[in-house]
């Protein structure tokens, strides 16, 4: 795993996920931005960042100066919102590594699997972005209540890792296994649509059998 603490902007920061990311990231040593678009949300969310973990390096702007300010940047965000916040901040992420966790939930039938034209919706940001931008989908089926409970623990969920430069999916990998869960390299941006989908079905498996954020694991022995 790398040492060195890339700077992160997490737009849409104020939602559970964004929150949870980023409260874990900066625990972990590396300085976070929380991006919105309204200023007091971000403005709350820095906050109660910093009341959960005092001595972290964490602020508020708005998503398209995050972005700007940031190495490393990631979307959680509804698929809703997807496409506005690729408008925004299209400019600012040239040329960085973009994480994008959105999942195609279309409410209400939010337990069926429903991929966007295309294949999925990391797949959209990727050609929406352009080649200067390498895209990286993870952190979909990882509940957002683990990541704002505190600490976290593997065996809470794995992490797929999706995207089609193997250097920016490693850099993905790192923070992941910095804020204490297992990832895994899950091959180009197009298997993306597995992760996805598996959130849908994620969901169903917390109702149906009523488990506080369901989450998958990868069996077997790695070799040599």
């Amino acid at each position: 795993m790398s040492d060195e603490k890339h700077r992160i902007a997490v737009l849409g920061g104020t939602g559970d996920l964004g929150w949870g990311l980023a409260l874990q990231l900066a625990k972990a040593g590396y300085p976070v931005n929380i991006g919105s678009r309204k200023a007091e949300k971000g403005a709350a969310a820095a906050a109660g960042v910093l009341e959960a973990a005092p001595d972290v390096d964490v602020r508020d702007r708005a998503n398209p100066d995050a972005a700007a300010w940031a190495e490393v940047v990631i979307m959680t965000v509804p698929f809703a919102s997807q496409r506005p916040t690729l408008e925004s901040v299209r400019d600012q992420v040239q040329g960085k590594i973009f994480i994008d966790s959105t999942v195609p939930l279309m409410p209400p039938k939010v337990m069926r699997v429903q991929l966007p034209e295309g294949g999925s919706a990391a797949k959209q940001s990727q050609e929406f972005l352009g080649e200067e931008v390498r895209v990286v989908s993870a952190f979909q089926n990882v509940a957002a209540a683990h990541l704002r409970s505190g600490e976290m623990d593997e065996e809470e969920c794995d992490v797929l890792v999706c995207g089609n430069d193997p250097g920016a999916r490693q850099v993905v990998v790192d923070l992941a296994e910095a804020i204490g869960l297992k990832a895994w390299h899950a091959g180009a941006i197009d298997n993306s649509a597995v992760a996805e989908g598996l959130t849908s079905i994620l969901i169903f498996l917390n109702k149906k059998y009523k488990i506080n954020g369901a989450g998958i694991r990868i069996t077997g022995h790695v070799g040599e």
